[in-house]
């Protein structure tokens, strides 16, 4: 009987590393990664607002565990995964209308691919995003509220 399996000679780095992965594919993965987390904040969120109709003692329990400070530290991530996501998700809505893909043409060699269109826009959506983060964690961790 023959085996059907591929033998995976590359272990976790073979999953993690994808072999011939551009930056592109780990965004794409992130950017599932993150959408999942904000997914899962805001069902948190639901949960602890709804302790509201439950009277007025349950809601002040709720807001005193919210106060832990570890919890500002995954306040922070959401942050952080939002901003990724936002603007990552605004690089992607603009190659999916074509914005970035360039003109369609006939191939000529040398030929021309549509990532010299595409690499500063991620350049640019990351440094965005870089940017906000950095805006966010001081106005979470220096700022007083």
């Amino acid at each position: 009987m023959k085996n059907k399996h591929y033998e995976n000679r590359l272990g976790i780095t073979g999953w993690l590393g994808g072999g011939r992965w551009g930056v592109e594919r780990y965004l794409y993965i992130l950017h599932r990664l993150t959408g999942l987390a904000i997914l899962g904040f805001f069902l948190l969120h639901i949960f602890a607002s709804s302790a509201r109709m439950y009277g007025p003692e349950n809601w002040n329990a709720a807001m005193q565990i919210l106060k832990n400070p570890v919890l500002k530290v995954g306040e922070f991530l959401v942050f952080v995964a939002f901003a990724f996501h936002a603007l990552n998700g605004i690089r992607l809505i603009l190659i999916e209308l074509g914005l970035a893909v360039g003109r369609a043409e006939e191939p000529i060699f040398p030929y021309k691919s549509s990532i010299n269109n595409q690499r500063p826009l991620m350049v640019v959506a990351m440094v965005l995003a870089g940017i906000l983060i950095a805006f966010g964690g001081f106005n979470a961790f220096f700022m007083s509220h």
